[in-house]
């Protein structure tokens, strides 16, 4: 296996304000997301996602998550929008990612989507080599719809040895991206965390204002990120 990192990257994904965007940034940041699957309550339009990316400083990525979209579509994003990365959230098969990703000339991600009941009955490995083309694997739950449901699967049924980069996603927050860092470290070739819900404000009703992010909660996340990195 390739030595593993031990910066962990971070993702704030489902973005759709300007001043989350510079929120995240100002946090340190490795990359951002936006939500082009309209079903979403995420969802941002092309044009709006071209808005907010423009307001990246250099070295901070952006990412464009599609759920089973067309190629002329998402070929018509990334004429607008120029992301980094395209990242794969529905059913996409491995030759449909890479056609996407060719036309575009975008490296992509595909998320992993593990059974909250059991993890074990997700065959990791035979995805990673099914996907061999992605830069990289997202660890997402499986929930009702695709990925934002808020909810940890367990981490630590996963594989050992994953000869893949790992993106560690699915009900992450402050509070417990240490543990999930801590886990699932040592088991691929790097390690990054993606969190969407986990950062997000509180409604009147204590349940997150999806799409609308607070800032101390990113500062609170990027600081949790850090101090694992320095006793890992």
């Amino acid at each position: 296996m390739i030595p593993t990192s031990t910066r962990t990257r971070i993702k704030i994904c489902g973005l759709t304000r300007e001043e989350d965007v510079d929120s995240a940034v100002a946090a340190g940041v490795d990359a951002v997301g936006f939500v082009r699957y309209e079903k979403s309550p995420r969802y941002v339009s092309a044009e709006r996602a071209a808005e907010l990316v423009r307001r990246l400083p250099p070295f901070v990525s952006s990412v464009l998550l599609y759920v089973n979209e067309s190629l002329e579509k998402i070929q018509a994003d990334c004429s607008l929008v120029a992301p980094t990365l395209l990242q794969f959230h529905g059913d996409e098969n491995p030759a449909e990612c890479e056609t996407i990703a060719r036309a575009c000339a975008r490296p992509w991600l595909r998320a992993a989507r593990i059974p909250l009941a059991n993890a074990t009955s997700f065959d990791l490995l035979k995805f990673v080599q099914d996907f061999y083309q992605a830069q990289a694997i997202l660890l997402d739950a499986e929930v009702e719809g695709y990925g934002g449901g808020g909810k940890a699967f367990q981490w630590s049924l996963l594989p050992p040895n994953v000869d893949a980069h790992l993106v560690l996603s699915g009900g992450l927050t402050p509070a417990n991206v240490s543990a999930g860092i801590r886990a699932l470290r040592e088991r691929g070739f790097s390690l990054g965390v993606d969190v969407s819900s986990g950062v997000e404000a509180d409604g009147p009703d204590g349940k997150p204002l999806k799409g609308i992010k607070d800032a101390n909660k990113i500062l609170q996340f990027v600081t949790a990120v850090r101090a694992a990195d320095s006793t890992s």
